[in-house]
């Protein structure tokens, strides 16, 4: 719950002066991440209940993914040492590049036209570091206390309590870094394998080596370094001012309503003091998991959580004011203008992400789940048979990148006369790949040029859809 406990300043600032900083304590007794450590109180409000059910909806998709199956197998499955990405009855090879390539786009342009109309809300709302960041939040409020309680903790000098605390802090921390970890490697190999051969120690190197990195990894970022990663790490919060406009969403202040701030008392006219809205309480810095004083204007480690806005507008309705003194707004309605959905940038983004979205979809559809490849014997150009026919050695390579078995039957087309010595039919089981040595042989009286083109076609004889054709020489002299 909210703490109803409303701080304020001795008196009011005067315009002009400049604003307090966000509270910086440095704990004694050495409990903290360090001396910058910003001891973040607990919002509540409809943006916070927002936020709480999105980054919920998020973490059980990522939970439960990789432990749904799809005609038997992990339905989510990238397996990188075998070089293939299972989704959803789709395989993904190496040859499949173009889609993996159309899926990055996608997003990326996606991430540029939500953050040109709404700003920061990726980061706010559905950014990893975030969702984990609050979480992490909850369990330390839950067992250390609210945020005076935190500090009074870390003030004192380490005793049976504060170590019980300590520990026990960490220790969920821990927990719930190891599932984080072991359900993200899980994307990467059988997770139900994982799961089991993890505690007797029969796991992969490299599974186990993944599991251990990315529990220290989500346990650091998380646990210690919170709003570092957001200042400092994360490269989007530096190139995010390229894409924001006057009618980019963002959380701001409401200055010319709130200026000049001051404590009063609640049953008082602030105009009669000359104050605005604004009762300098700051809990819109206390709130803030990066620790900024939003009321200083827009700042790139503004995660447009909205934490903020919650708190203003609770103290708003306890002094009887109107709410959104911080919102979610625009600068052109802060400065009285008609905030304009469509504008060259958003447009623009939004053309660029429907083409490349269009395209995702149309390779999708139009992928062919069988590789075929035709390799003509170099070490031999040619030879002549007992009947004196000509003769060219291939190597066919097949894959089947579907997740059914598949029969295939093989053809040649360009001569006339041929014969083909070697397996006409291939059986070929889901993801598999096989490689067919064929040999062709020409009557010399078809031959017209020392250099012929042939065509190999491999068709799939339970789908007609499933073809493909290659075409190669066939070499005479």
């Amino acid at each position: 719950m909210v703490e109803q406990k409303i701080e304020v300043q001795d008196a009011p600032p005067k315009k002009g002066v400049t604003i307090q900083k966000p509270e910086i304590k440095k704990p004694s007794g050495g409990s903290g991440p360090g001396k910058n450590h910003i001891y973040v109180r607990e919002a509540e409000g409809r943006v916070e209940t927002t936020r709480r059910v999105l980054g919920f909806v998020l973490m059980a998709l990522f939970a439960v993914l990789p432990w749904l199956t799809w005609n038997g197998e992990q339905a989510v499955l990238l397996n990188i040492l075998d070089q293939r990405f299972r989704i959803f009855g789709m395989t993904l090879w190496p040859q499949d590049l173009t889609i993996l390539a159309w899926i990055f786009m996608v997003s990326a342009f996606a991430l540029f036209l939500v953050t040109t109309l709404f700003g920061r809300v990726w980061c706010g709302f559905t950014c990893p570091q975030t969702t984990w960041t609050f979480i992490f939040m909850w369990f330390e409020r839950k067992i250390e206390g609210s945020r005076h309680q935190r500090m009074k903790l870390d003030e004192r000098a380490m005793d049976a309590d504060k170590f019980t605390r300590k520990f026990a802090k960490h220790s969920a921390w821990i927990i719930i870094a190891w599932l984080t970890a072991m359900t993200f490697v899980g994307y990467f190999t059988d997770i139900r394998a994982l799961f089991q051969n993890f505690f007797v120690f029969e796991a992969s190197a490299w599974a186990t080596g993944s599991v251990l990195f990315f529990t220290f990894a989500t346990y650091g970022n998380a646990g210690w370094m919170r709003e570092i990663m957001c200042t400092h790490m994360c490269p989007y919060a530096r190139f995010q001012a390229a894409m924001f406009d006057k009618d980019t969403y963002i959380v701001a202040y409401d200055e010319e309503r709130g200026e000049p701030r001051g404590p009063r008392k609640r049953k008082i006219d602030p105009r009669e003091q000359g104050l605005g809205d604004c009762i300098d309480c700051n809990l819109c810095v206390q709130v803030c998991p990066t620790g900024i004083d939003i009321r200083q204007g827009l700042q790139y480690e503004c995660i447009n959580c909205g934490a903020c806005v919650d708190a203003c507008d609770s103290v708003m309705e306890k002094m009887g004011y109107p709410k959104k003194l911080i919102s979610f707004t625009t600068q052109r309605r802060l400065e009285g203008g008609q905030t304009k959905v469509f504008r060259f940038k958003s447009v623009g983004y939004g053309l660029a992400l429907l083409v490349l979205t269009l395209l995702l979809v149309a390779d999708i559809v139009f992928r062919v789940p069988l590789e075929f490849d035709v390799i003509r014997d170099r070490a031999s150009l040619y030879r002549e048979n007992q009947e004196g026919w000509i003769e060219n050695v291939y190597t066919l390579r097949v894959i089947n990148k579907s997740q059914q078995t598949q029969r295939y039957s093989f053809s040649v087309s360009g001569v006339e006369d041929m014969q083909w010595y070697g397996p006409e039919e291939l059986v070929l089981g889901p993801e598999a790949s096989e490689i067919v040595p064929v040999t062709i042989a020409i009557d010399p009286y078809f031959i017209d040029t020392p250099i012929k083109e042939i065509t190999f076609t491999i068709q799939s004889i339970d789908e007609a859809s499933i073809k493909r054709t290659v075409r190669t020489n066939f070499i005479y002299q």
